[in-house]
C-alpha cells in the first residue's frame, strides 16, 4: 500500500500570522548571515565612519575660521551664542542622507535576481516559503544592513546637540526620517530586483529611480511651475528704510497701500506635490524647527531649514508669499502650519508598495512566463 503526498503549494490557503512571520524571519536571518560573512561590508562601514567624521571635523573647522574672521572685522558674530552645533548637524545630515541614498540601492537592487543568477532562488521557491515571505525577508535584510550605516553616523549627529543649537528631538526625528527614507529606497530596490532578470540592470534602474526622486522632482517642479502662470490680487508695497542690526532687518520690511489689482504670479501650489516627493524635502520639512515668524532676523537659518522653507513657499503659492497679496504684508519666514512631508512620504510609500507588489507577483510559482535566458535552478 502506497501513500501519495501532494506537495503542491496552495496559495489560497490561510496561513497563521505566526507562521508567516516565522518564514520572513528565516529569510532575514539567512540573508544577514551571508552579509556578516562578507569582509567588504565591514570595510564599507569603516569607510563610512571615517568619511562622516572627516565631514564633521571640516565643518567644525570651517565654523571656527568664519568666527575668527568675523571677530577680526566686526566683533563677535551672533551665531556664537548658539555654537557650531546647528551647522554641524545640518551638514552631517545632508551628507548622511546623500550617501545613504547611494548605499541603499547597492544593498537591495540585486537581492532577488542575484540569487536567481546564482541558482539559489529556486531552492527557496520549492520550500514552503511563500513569495511574500521571500520578498519581505530580503527587504528587511537590506534595510537592517543599511540601518547599520545610520547607526555609525549617529554619534556625529549627537555632536550637534553637545555643541549647542540643537535638541535631542532634532536628532531623533532626523534619524527616524532617515531610516524611513532608506527603507523606501530598499523597498524600491528589492521590487525592481524581483522584476528584472539581470542584477546589473536592476542596480542601474534603482539608481535611476533614486536620481528621479532627488533630481527629477526638482526638474519636474521647475518645468511644471512655468505652466502655472496666473494672477493674484495685490496692491502697492512701500518698503521701509533698512535698519541694520545684529539680527537683520526689522519685520515687516514693507507696508501695503493702494487699490487691489491683478498681478501676474505663478501658482506653485498646483505643482508642489512634485517637490514633496524629494527625499531632502521630506526629511527637512519633518524636522521640528522653532517658529521664527516673530523674530526680526533669520541669518542663522541653515541649509536644511532653507529647503524646508522653499517647500513651504511652493505650497503656500502667491497668496501666501507675493508681496501685498490680498492687501497683506507677507512674512519672510513661513511657519509649519501645514507640513508638506506627509504628502511626499505617502507618494514615496505608494511607489515602493507598488514595486514590492509587482515583485511579489513575479515570484509566484509555477511561473507562466520567463524572460529569455532566465536561469531556473
Amino acid at each position: 500500500m502506497s501513500q501519495v503526498t501532494d506537495s503542491r503549494k496552495d496559495w489560497g490557503a490561510p496561513v497563521l500570522a505566526g507562521g508567516y512571520f516565522a518564514g520572513i524571519r528565516d529569510v532575514l536571518v539567512l540573508e544577514l548571515k551571508q552579509r556578516l560573512r562578507s569582509r567588504g561590508w565591514y570595510i564599507m562601514l569603516a569607510i563610512w565612519f571615517i568619511l562622516t567624521g572627516l565631514v564633521t571635523w571640516l565643518t567644525w573647522a570651517s565654523w571656527n575660521a568664519s568666527q575668527a574672521a568675523q571677530r577680526a572685522y566686526g566683533g563677535l558674530a551672533p551665531a556664537e551664542a548658539t555654537g557650531p552645533g546647528s551647522m554641524i548637524f545640518e551638514v552631517v545630515l545632508a551628507f548622511v542622507l546623500l550617501f545613504a541614498l547611494l548605499v541603499a540601492p547597492a544593498l537591495s537592487a540585486n537581492a532577488v535576481n542575484g540569487d536567481r543568477a546564482a541558482g539559489t532562488l529556486a531552492i527557496l521557491q520549492v520550500t514552503l516559503l511563500r513569495p511574500g515571505q521571500i520578498v519581505w525577508g530580503k527587504f528587511f535584510a537590506a534595510w537592517v544592513a543599511a540601518l547599520a550605516f545610520l547607526v555609525t553616523s549617529t554619534p556625529f549627529l549627537i555632536i550637534g546637540v553637545a555643541l549647542g543649537g540643537m535638541t535631542p528631538g532634532h536628532v531623533l526625528v532626523a534619524l527616524l526620517m532617515l531610516a524611513v527614507e532608506v527603507g523606501i529606497v530598499c523597498a524600491v530596490g528589492v521590487g525592481i530586483s524581483a522584476l528584472a532578470g539581470r542584477p546589473l540592470f536592476s542596480i542601474v534602474v534603482t539608481y535611476l529611480a533614486v536620481a528621479g526622486l532627488v533630481f527629477g522632482t526638482l526638474i519636474s517642479f521647475g518645468l511644471g511651475t512655468g505652466l502655472t502662470q496666473g494672477t493674484v490680487m495685490a496692491n502697492q508695497a512701500q518698503y521701509r528704510e533698512y535698519l541694520s542690526s545684529a539680527q537683520g532687518p526689522v519685520e515687516p520690511e514693507y507696508t501695503c497701500s493702494g487699490p487691489l489689482r491683478e498681478q501676474p504670479a505663478m501658482h506653485t501650489e498646483r505643482v508642489a506635490w512634485l517637490l514633496a516627493m524629494n527625499p531632502y524635502v521630506v526629511v527637512a520639512d519633518a524636522i521640528p524647527y522653532p517658529d521664527r515668524t516673530a523674530q526680526m532676523g533669520y541669518s542663522s537659518v541653515g541649509a536644511i531649514e532653507n529647503i524646508s522653507q522653499g517647500a513651504r513657499y511652493a505650497m503656500a503659492g502667491p497668496d501666501g508669499t507675493y508681496p501685498c497679496a490680498n492687501g497683506e504684508a507677507k512674512p519672510r519666514y513661513l511657519g509649519q502650519a501645514t507640513p508638506l512631508w506627509p504628502l511626499g512620504l505617502g507618494l514615496q510609500l505608494l511607489l515602493a508598495g507598488l514595486l514590492m507588489w509587482l515583485g511579489w507577483r513575479s515570484l509566484r510559482t509555477p511561473a507562466r512566463r520567463l524572460a529569455r535566458g532566465t536561469r531556473i535552478a
